[in-house]
């Protein structure tokens, strides 16, 4: 299996691979909440109580009646009688009448009977006495039970990656555990007889292995768990043992490198031996990343990336993201911010390829600009020094000055 007679365009090579294999949730497990952050929800949260359960102040001072306060100025306070103070964490016990007030720390829970806060910069105490200095309004320097949840709200449906600040709301909640869906195990076997590992002696033309740790960690950001099962030389029977055990121990699998069509590119032979349906697509118009593989052996999604680490990098992204997307239950689009509107340093024209050109943003006079770096698919600093990516249609020219949308880097 040689060669690959026609390129599908990025979109059909989706399409064509949606009809093969449909990524879905491949189970749930309960993790505590120090586990969950960027894992992806499994189960509807709501609000079993009210946040606040009870109303606070907003500052440190007096909890008073706002109404008592009314006219009160630094030429003529108003003198309210100090009832007692409100302690945090303890229950409240105090009730503010008429005429009287409680000393507030921010935070405390408002006694029975004040409806407001006055602040402490506004008021003058005495033993047992404090003067108001100036009037509030009834709920002024309080927050009120439930202002921020209520009994019953739904507030993070499955499908969603946690945040750190949906860890917060959590634990506010009292839920020290939630349910999320299991991440997938990755696979990974780079190829090539000229890879040596980093830490190794190198001779020759050996180069250091790259893909293992750009892979593995693009594997981690989707949601994914790398194992990487090391480095195999082009050699089509060693390889096919390796890769029969590698995927038997995977969700998905990835192979780096050998997916092109010379004579030691044997990586679509090991793929296709591991199972129908096999390989779906090979060869994708798309720049850098053409020898691009998308298989599904035996119920498992299978992908031959190619070797030029940015070409790994920009494949993965365009078709192995998505798919272990899929898997963790992702159910959200891209977040707002991450992609903004920049314009073009210089005219470009990819040809007949999708070109993903990565792109370094710039400011001037108040307008954001996108400078293309160096285009080769071997070169890791043109993704290093990148800001985002800026995709330019087949068969188009940009001229300079065009305003285009810049996928940014997280």
């Amino acid at each position: 299996m040689k060669a690959f007679t026609s390129l599908l365009s990025p979109a059909a090579a989706r399409e064509r691979y949606a009809a093969a294999f449909h990524p879905a949730p491949l189970g749930i497990e309960r993790v505590p909440l120090f586990e969950a952050l960027r894992r992806v929800l499994a189960e509807e949260i709501s609000a079993t109580a009210d946040l606040p359960a009870f109303p606070r102040s907003t500052v440190d001072g007096y909890a008073v009646r706002a109404a008592d306060t009314e006219g009160a100025s630094s030429g003529t306070p108003v003198i309210l009688a100090l009832v007692g103070e409100v302690l945090m964490g303890e229950e409240v016990g105090l009730r503010v009448a008429s005429g009287e007030t409680a000393r507030m720390p921010t935070g405390g829970a408002i006694p029975t009977g004040a409806d407001a806060v006055v602040m402490q910069e506004h008021t003058v105490r005495a033993d047992s006495t404090v003067a108001v200095e100036r009037a509030v309004r009834s709920g002024e320097n309080v927050v009120p039970r439930g202002a921020d949840v209520h009994q019953g709200d739904l507030l993070l449906s499955p499908g969603r990656r946690v945040r750190a600040q949906d860890l917060g709301l959590l634990a506010g909640l009292n839920r020290p555990e939630v349910s999320v869906y299991r991440r997938p195990h990755v696979g990974v076997i780079v190829t090539g007889d000229e890879l040596v590992a980093p830490g190794q002696p190198i001779r020759g033309s050996q180069i250091y292995d790259m893909n293992t740790y750009t892979l593995s960690g693009l594997i981690d950001e989707a949601g994914g768990l790398a194992q990487p099962h090391g480095i195999l030389g082009d050699n089509l029977a060693v390889l096919m043992d390796r890769v029969r055990v590698a995927h038997a121990a995977s969700d998905v699998l990835i192979l780096s490198g050998g997916s092109s069509v010379g004579e030691k590119d044997v990586v679509a032979d090991a793929i296709a031996a591991l199972g129908p349906p096999g390989i779906v697509v090979h060869g994708i118009a798309i720049r850098p990343g053409k020898p691009t593989i998308l298989a599904v052996c035996n119920g498992k999604p299978v992908f031959g990336l190619p070797g030029n680490v940015v070409s790994a990098m920009v494949t993965f992204d365009q078709f192995v993201r998505p798919v272990i997307q899929g898997l963790v239950g992702l159910r959200e689009g891209r977040r707002f911010g991450l992609v903004i509107n920049a314009r073009l340093t210089q005219t470009v024209s990819p040809g007949g390829r999708e070109d993903h050109m990565r792109v370094a943003l710039e400011e001037r006079d108040g307008t954001i600009w996108a400078a293309p770096l160096p285009s080769g698919s071997a070169i890791i600093t043109s993704m290093v020094r990148a800001d985002g990516i800026v995709v330019v249609p087949m068969n188009t020219v940009l001229e300079e000055g065009t305003e285009v949308e810049v996928r940014v880097f997280g």
